[in-house]
């Protein structure tokens, strides 16, 4: 890692702190006009762990990410690929009105 920088090695020692396969962490980096773009790419049964509830471990590593592109004048972003087969539950269907008085009626 002598040449890698700074934001990539960050988000390679978060991540591989945080999830079961280690070994399994790539991270591709990119620059533009637009700024620096890191692509994570994790084992799919550690996708669960790395979003974390409501994105919340995502949402905190983003925030990390955009304060050490502040204090090296870059704009980073963190894309997180979603490999097939993850182990992310699937997003619960809003429940409509009438479904939550018939659920709140069997109390």
């Amino acid at each position: 890692m002598a040449n890698t920088p700074v934001d990539q090695e960050f988000l390679e020692y978060l991540v591989k702190s945080i999830v079961d396969h280690p070994d399994d962490v790539k991270i591709d980096r990119k620059v533009d006009e637009m700024g620096v773009l890191l692509d994570l790419k994790v084992n799919k049964e550690d996708m669960g762990m790395l979003i974390g509830r409501q994105g919340s471990t995502a949402k905190a590593i983003r925030t990390l990410l955009r304060i050490i592109g502040a204090r090296h004048n870059a704009r980073v972003n963190l894309k997180i690929e979603e490999p097939e087969g993850s182990t992310r539950p699937m997003r619960e269907k809003p429940r409509d009105m009438d479904q939550v008085v018939e659920d709140l009626k069997q109390l």
